[in-house]
């Protein structure tokens, strides 16, 4: 099982609509054994597979598996493990605690390893012990991101943060993080985000995701949005701006599977 999370500094960035689109891209078209994990309390996620009814919905918990040591999940091809806003809130609160809470998470993704193909994991956007978790015990790291300056910013904040930095994850405790890059999203063609885009690739082009031409980037479109909110593929939404997302975003998704080397 290849494990992915998917974490940034900075909310509202839709990065939850990432996470359910690739799942369904994992599961619908590559045929691959799923397993999707939202540790963010806003529920997004959990709320949009929920709706769309293709994923068996655990009934443990996402504060479960970082609380206890849970063996397994339900035999199915798509498994959500859904959020639970109050419990994952309380986890911060209990320092102590957050050494056995990264333990747990190892723990059940070595008990699942045979059970799926790809693990992603949806976490919130704040440097707390979900997200540390999460990256401690992952194979690769997805940072999707606004071409605003805020955002930008906080590359910084990803790579070199004294408790959540990749950079320091990969060095002291998890060598085998590799972050498949950062992939700007809801990108408009302003002349401000084109101007943020060519300063990206100049100064952090070796984080992008490389494709046949320039590197990855997903455009703003109405379709992904109508799709969270049907809890459905983006591609079976059945309207032109959809096919057009699709076709824009599909390639994105093969480059990140062959970069998991889930091809």
């Amino acid at each position: 099982m290849k494990t992915t999370v998917l974490a940034n500094q900075k909310g509202g960035v839709g990065k939850s609509a990432i996470a359910v689109q690739l799942a369904y891209f994992f599961h619908l078209i590559m045929g691959l054994r799923v397993l999707l994990i939202d540790f963010d309390h806003q529920r997004n996620t959990s709320k949009a597979v929920k709706t769309g009814g293709f994923a068996t919905v655990s009934q443990i918990s996402a504060s479960r598996l970082l609380t206890h040591k849970v063996g397994g999940v339900e035999d199915a091809g798509f498994v959500l493990v859904s959020a639970d806003n109050a419990e994952l809130l309380k986890m911060e609160k209990q320092a102590d605690k957050h050494n056995s809470f990264a333990s747990n998470l190892q723990s059940f993704l070595q008990a699942v390893d045979g059970d799926f193909d790809v693990c992603i994991i949806d976490t919130n956007p704040n440097p707390d012990i979900r997200q540390l978790s999460s990256l401690v015990v992952s194979d690769y790291v997805l940072s999707p991101l606004q071409l605003n300056q805020e955002a930008i910013d906080g590359i910084g904040d990803l790579l070199n943060h004294d408790t959540i930095g990749i950079r320091k994850i990969k060095a002291a405790i998890n060598p085998k993080l590799e972050l498949i890059g950062i992939l700007p999203n809801m990108v408009e063609p302003t002349p401000f985000q084109r101007e943020n885009f060519r300063d990206l690739s100049t100064h952090f082009a070796k984080l992008l995701i490389p494709m046949d031409s320039g590197f990855a980037a997903i455009k703003k479109t109405t379709a992904l949005p109508e799709a969270q909110a049907a809890g459905i593929p983006v591609w079976k939404l059945g309207k032109t701006s959809s096919r057009d997302a699709w076709a824009q975003i599909k390639p994105v998704f093969e480059k990140i599977a062959t970069v998991m080397g889930v091809q």
